[in-house]
């Protein structure tokens, strides 16, 4: 059986280790199970802040990790290869590698948009409603903007009515 993040937190603050340990550490050394344990009235308090900076900043470190492999790897892949075969196989890993890392760099452009709405206290709101977006889902998602609920209506009306 799956659990979604409501029964994660049901368990987490059943948990009397968990639903404390916020208490004792930094937000930074915070795990997922233990920010899902927090009260509600800490939701983005300053160690949640600190938790999804934290997160965020790997997640952007490991975007741009990624970035300079890709770069170094297809300057090391420029070799002439005779066969026609083997040289379409090279091209469309090259291609897919680039399709992968124009993703990554739409996904930084979240994350640098996600770390300035930390720093002018928006972050963790909906864009569209100013409800709380959620712990889980900012989890789940740490560069959300929308709530679960206006993000759905919002890929209806995709759905409906194109870009």
């Amino acid at each position: 059986m799956i659990e979604s993040p409501l029964n994660t937190n049901r368990n987490a603050k059943a948990d009397p280790k968990l639903a404390n340990a916020w208490k004792t550490k930094s937000g930074a050394e915070l795990s997922d199970a233990e920010v899902l344990a927090m009260p509600e009235d800490e939701y983005m308090g300053a160690k949640q802040i600190e938790f999804f900076r934290a997160k965020l900043t790997a997640l952007k470190d490991g975007v741009l990790s990624n970035a300079g492999e890709t770069t170094e790897h297809l300057r090391e892949d420029t070799s002439i290869v005779p066969d026609p075969a083997d040289r379409a196989t090279i091209e469309e890993e090259h291609a897919l590698e680039l399709r992968t890392r124009d993703r990554e760099r739409k996904l930084l452009k979240k994350i640098i948009q996600s770390l300035a709405r930390l720093d002018t206290g928006e972050y963790g709101y909906c864009d569209e409603t100013g409800e709380p977006i959620g712990l889980g889902r900012l989890i789940a998602r740490p560069t959300a903007s929308l709530s679960l609920e206006a993000q759905q209506r919002r890929e209806m009306k995709q759905k409906m009515f194109g870009d």
